[in-house]
């Protein structure tokens, strides 16, 4: 059962990273041309509003969505993410999505490092050497002093550890908590912690755009109830590696669509950073079989 639950675990991440991929296209359009925290804030409202209509159609209704055996950790969760979204869609305007993600790469690592002080999932030496190999090919993304490396490159590396936290966590809360009470938590606490900052920057959108917002309010549904159903059945650390082809995914968008280029050193890094986690996926399965 556990083999299954793995299986199903991967199959859930990869589609997570595909959603998400084209999630983080839409938000490059809107937040190039809008406050971030108008778009951030126009997305969790309609998150919101689903995951109630959501939680009243649920045995139980809207009682049972509220109660949690982690309120002050599904609070956590929401206003983690929702600071990870807007330093994410700021990265994008400034950095471009493929430079932000390579930057990204970084967050299979740390969950897959921060799994065991978190979750008390243990870490091997090997794991940990696969860690630190994943950890060279993003100083070798970042190239320190040329190109991506800037000031605006830390914003996806603080990015990629606030997320990694908020699914470390997501995995924790899930032992006492349904996906639905964490998916219900996730949207209303991140609609109350944005409104004021969205509201303060309101901005006219035009009509086209209010289609990519649509667009983007039904991708982040979508991946981020992906991705507390893979948490909720199976190891982090076993499905985490495969977070790496949103690397994939979003080059391709921002090759064909933003007109961005994939500089060698990014392409080499982000290669051992994959080779890595693919690493720490073997070892997870192979320690599961007594290995």
């Amino acid at each position: 059962m556990a083999e299954q639950n793995t299986r199903l675990g991967i199959i859930l991440m990869v589609l997570t990273t595909l959603v998400f991929a084209a999630q983080d296209g839409v938000s490059s359009h809107l937040g190039t041309n809008y406050s971030v925290y108008m778009v951030v804030m126009l997305r969790y409202w309609a998150f919101a509003i689903f995951v109630t209509l959501l939680a009243m159609r649920s045995p139980g209704g809207i009682r049972a969505a509220v109660q949690t055996r982690y309120p002050l950790l599904q609070i956590i969760r929401g206003l983690l993410l929702i600071v990870e979204i807007c330093l994410m869609v700021v990265a994008f305007v400034k950095l471009g999505l493929i430079e932000t993600h390579a930057v990204f790469t970084a967050y299979p690592l740390l969950v897959a490092a921060l799994s065991g002080p978190i979750l008390g999932e243990k870490v091997g030496w090997r794991r940990w050497t696969a860690i630190g190999i994943g950890f060279l090919g993003v100083l070798i993304i970042l190239q320190p002093g040329v190109g991506v490396f800037s000031p605006w490159a830390l914003l996806p590396f603080v990015s990629a550890l606030m997320f990694a936290v908020y699914g470390l966590l997501t995995r924790y809360v899930a032992r006492g908590d349904s996906a639905a009470v964490s998916f219900f938590w996730t949207g209303i606490v991140g609609a109350i912690g944005m409104t004021p900052f969205g509201l303060a920057h309101w901005q006219p959108m035009t009509g086209g755009d209010w289609l990519f917002m649509a667009s983007l309010c039904c991708t982040a549904m979508l991946g981020h109830w992906l991705l507390i159903r893979c948490y909720a059945v199976a190891e982090a650390s076993a499905v985490q590696p495969f977070a790496y082809l949103q690397l994939v995914w979003i080059s391709g968008l921002g090759l064909f669509f933003f007109h961005e280029t994939l500089r060698p050193n990014v392409a080499v890094g982000a290669a051992i950073v994959v080779g890595a986690g693919l690493f720490t996926l073997w070892r997870a399965r192979l320690r599961a079989k007594g290995g």
